[in-house]
């Protein structure tokens, strides 16, 4: 169900037209390895859009260190090793986590979902290996039930209107996008491949859409070591999702460039 929205910014009043609910969508962070400039620019349009309602598509850490392939050639080792650099990637999420709502808490943003992506769902697998450590857990650990998140475990999917969300590592292949349509038979937005694909097509109840929305990873080959120079097709975007009566949608995609991007008009910088 989408209620109609009570917002009166005035930036929006102009961009309404008919627009019950308005969504900003972000994809991967894998923090701390965020692009700085890239979260820049996304704190300003939150604080420019207003939206009713902010969806986070998953892998929002790296979790680096309770990656399962750390270990595939060299010996693991004691937990009292390991727990004072998972600390230290709990403390990072946190901080980013952080500077995200306190942009969202000054735009009065009440809607929140987090998505658990599969890099977030090491830490669920730590606990797993290590149970009286559930403080580990990667909601607790961000603390999304006291920031006010509807928190999503990985592989589940939800739906606002005639859009389904998940994090999008079920599916994969070059053309994702349409592997997810011919899989799925629904509107779907994802993360997961860092890269911007869309693809459409037709159905019986009407026209179907695929999202793949970039990443706001650091893409630098330097925290990318383990792709060890493979071309890749990453991209820094989010997306800004519209709501309209009977759940119609539009999606209005917007690519950010070495930090710079272009919103209703305006040129946002880092």
């Amino acid at each position: 169900m989408i209620g109609k929205t009570t917002s009166s910014s005035t930036t929006r009043s102009y961009m309404d037209k008919g627009v019950l609910k308005r969504y900003i969508v972000t994809p991967d962070k894998h923090a701390p390895f965020h692009d700085k400039k890239a979260i820049k620019v996304l704190k300003k349009a939150i604080e420019i859009i207003k939206p009713d309602g902010y969806i986070d598509l998953g892998d929002f850490g790296e979790w680096g260190s309770v990656s399962h392939w750390q270990w595939k050639k060299k010996k693991k080792p004691p937990l009292e090793y390991i727990i004072p650099r998972v600390d230290k990637d709990v403390e990072a999420g946190i901080a980013l986590l952080d500077t995200i709502d306190e942009s969202l808490d000054k735009a009065n943003v009440k809607i929140k979902h987090m998505i658990q992506g599969n890099h977030d769902e090491w830490l669920d697998m730590f606990v797993e290996e290590h149970p009286y450590l559930p403080q580990y857990k990667f909601d607790k650990a961000m603390g999304l039930k006291d920031r006010g998140y509807k928190y999503h475990k990985a592989g589940d999917y939800f739906k606002i209107g005639k859009l389904h969300y998940y994090h999008g590592h079920h599916f994969g292949g070059q053309y994702h996008t349409a592997n997810h349509l011919r899989r799925l038979g629904v509107s779907i937005m994802y993360g997961h491949w860092h890269g911007i694909q869309m693809m459409g097509t037709t159905s019986m109840s009407g026209p179907l859409e695929a999202w793949s929305i970039g990443c706001l990873k650091d893409m630098s080959k330097e925290k990318n070591k383990w792709l060890k120079g493979r071309p890749i097709d990453w991209a820094h975007a989010f997306a800004i999702v519209d709501y309209y009566p009977g759940g119609d949608f539009t999606v209005s995609l917007v690519r950010i460039i070495d930090g710079k991007a272009s919103l209703w008009g305006q040129e946002l910088k880092a």
